[in-house]
């Protein structure tokens, strides 16, 4: 569980500079290309690891369901959500877009409850309070219209809460490193039959440098996140993995205001109750026996 945790950790610090930096990466060419080509590597790197490590044995004596599971992370997960969630994001405002994304832990944690009986208690349920409190001063006002591009946005991640589900069923039984090359390798896959078929396939060939540079960059983060990711879930409730993930959101605004140089309070305040909601669900227990202990001396 402690390794598991320091895993998932990790993947948060990753998502907040991985969310900064795909900012300048996007915006220097087609969103689909850039996602495509950034993908095609990290599966290169995920293909020879699996295949060049001890992950080999196992994936030769995967059977068919595991890798009909690993398709399918690989569609609801890797190919489709992507492109759904970056045409989103085109039609609606950057804000409501991450206020939409950022729910995904609900949808998350409704489903672990639902179809892999994890349990919430009262503090996680609190915590989650103030998770989405923060999430909400991410809008620039408390009402928005939800429109086409939000639709967009929240079939993405419904989309990616499924798979987060499947993968932890999937993770029972395979490695993290397996299951992660599955959602990258099969979801490039399935981004190329959809370029071919849309004929944006040649625009891949018309990368320029600079925007090698930030593929490169991004996909390194994205293997990371990857990596880390899907080896911390398989030791820790998939529901508490995707509320610490929400830990990315400071570190992008964190990171926002260095490049800036500009202090935005709403921000900071919205980090302080994500922060919050964290300790309470990881840390309100230890707290209060502290607290009684200390009362009791």
């Amino acid at each position: 569980m402690r390794k598991g945790l320091i895993l998932i950790f990790s993947t948060a610090l990753i998502s907040g500079f991985s969310v900064f930096l795909n900012k300048y990466g996007a915006s220097v060419g087609d969103p689909y290309i850039f996602a495509f080509l950034k993908n095609s590597l990290v599966a290169l790197f995920l293909s020879a690891l699996v295949l060049g490590w001890r992950d080999r044995a196992a994936l030769r004596s995967l059977s068919p369901k595991q890798w009909g599971g690993l398709l399918l992370v690989g569609l609801i997960g890797g190919s489709v959500p992507f492109l759904l969630f970056f045409k989103g994001l085109s039609l609606t405002s950057a804000a409501q877009g991450s206020f939409v994304h950022k729910s995904m832990f609900i949808f998350i944690s409704v489903l672990a409850v639902w179809l892999l009986k994890e349990k919430l208690n009262k503090n996680f349920i609190l915590g989650g309070l103030l998770l989405m409190a923060g999430n909400l001063f991410i809008l620039k006002k408390l009402a928005f219209q939800f429109g086409w591009g939000d639709l967009l946005v929240l079939m993405a991640v419904l989309l990616w809460a499924g798979e987060n589900i499947l993968s932890k069923h999937l993770l029972k039984k395979l490695s993290g490193n397996i299951v992660a090359w599955g959602r990258i390798f099969f979801g490039a896959i399935f981004i190329f039959v959809f370029l071919a078929l849309s004929g944006q396939l040649a625009k891949v060939a018309s990368a320029t440098p600079t925007q090698w540079f930030w593929i490169i960059i991004t996909a390194v983060l994205l293997l990371g996140y990857n990596l880390t990711w899907y080896n911390g879930l398989k030791n820790v409730p998939v529901s508490l993995a995707s509320a610490i993930l929400l830990l990315g959101s400071p570190i992008t605004t964190l990171l926002t205001i260095i490049a800036s140089g500009k202090i935005v309070f709403k921000d900071i305040f919205s980090s302080i109750l994500i922060i919050s909601g964290l300790v309470l669900i990881l840390c309100a227990d230890w707290l209060w026996r502290r607290v009684k202990i200390y009362v009791r001396t």
